[in-house]
């Protein structure tokens, strides 16, 4: 029980840190979204090194060098680069009601992906759940006459990002690790070109935002360990059902917070989009229950 109440706070920590993270962005809107996504990098790098060390975790770090899964993790790491600059220029160009829609999205994405490269079986409400999300993109792009390139952005790379770390056997640290080591030395040269061209906000505009560029390697990492811990304390159905908690701090703050434009035909997209999530969720639920052994209670596999 104790488990289970350590890995609900875990998974609540994580998901309100990811759904509250435009407010983070925002604070930055003063400096480029490529700046932003560098510092990103770098200070994450630095972050779970330092985790890794005070773990005592390099050697199984250095068990995990090879080939292969480095050609999987310059994948991911172009994957994930793709994804936070996407995130943070659409956060501070306006668009969170967009992004929250990528991240509604996302899991039926998987679901989808899962079908397309593991020929994992759709179940009938699955495929409904699919159809509804994909309804209310289609009329955001025939009424609003505006193709979602933000959410579908978001939400196919985060898609393809944990379709290629299902395959890779390196745990969540490592492996984010081997990710930020080969962002950060391409986003250090980028940071340098800035600085030597006058460009820098890092050192030139406020110690606040000193602050908040180095604090992004925490904001990034942080809800990353604890989605990891909490995965290995809870059920997938707890998990799966808490992870929409992110995208929906995220429409409150686009639609409330920010005012960003909420048309009517935003609210019907909306609407097919969250029948589909509760679709989804409603579906994994009874199957999780039917197919879970009386007993098991609190073990999930990831």
């Amino acid at each position: 029980m104790r488990q289970t109440v350590l890995g609900l706070a875990a998974g609540l920590a994580a998901f309100l840190a990811w759904g509250l993270l435009p407010l983070y962005w925002k604070a930055l809107a003063h400096v480029s979204a490529r700046e932003i996504l560098c510092h990103r990098m770098v200070w994450s790098f630095v972050f779970v090194g330092l985790i890794l060390t005070l773990q005592g975790r390099w050697r199984e770090l250095l068990g995990t060098i090879s080939k292969q899964n480095l050609v999987s993790f310059c994948g991911t790491s172009l994957l994930l680069s793709v994804n936070w600059l996407t995130y943070i220029w659409g956060v501070n160009a306006g668009y969170v009601l967009e992004a929250s829609m990528g991240y509604y999205i996302n899991p039926l994405v998987n679901v989808l992906l899962g079908f397309l490269f593991f020929r994992d079986r759709l179940r009938p409400m699955q495929l409904a759940a699919i159809a509804l999300a994909a309804a209310g993109v289609l009329n955001l792009v025939i009424n609003y006459g505006r193709f979602p390139w933000i959410a579908l952005t978001l939400a196919f790379t985060f898609g393809f990002y944990g379709l290629i770390r299902k395959v890779v056997r390196v745990e969540s640290l490592p492996g984010l690790f081997y990710e930020t080591t080969l962002m950060s030395g391409p986003a250090l040269a980028y940071l340098l070109f800035l600085n030597g061209s006058g460009d820098l906000g890092f050192l030139e505009v406020s110690p606040t935002t000193d602050l908040l560029l180095v604090g992004a390697g925490v904001a990034t990492s942080f809800p990353l360990l604890m989605f990891a811990f909490s995965a290995r304390r809870l059920r997938l159905v707890e998990v799966g059902i808490m992870q929409y908690l992110a995208p929906t701090c995220m429409f409150v703050l686009g639609a409330f917070v920010f005012q960003e434009p909420f048309t009517p035909v935003h609210l019907l997209s909306f609407l097919l989009i969250w029948s589909g999530v509760a679709v989804y969720v409603l579906e994994l639920v009874w199957h999780f229950r039917a197919v879970l052994p009386k007993g098991l209670g609190n073990k999930t596999s990831h």
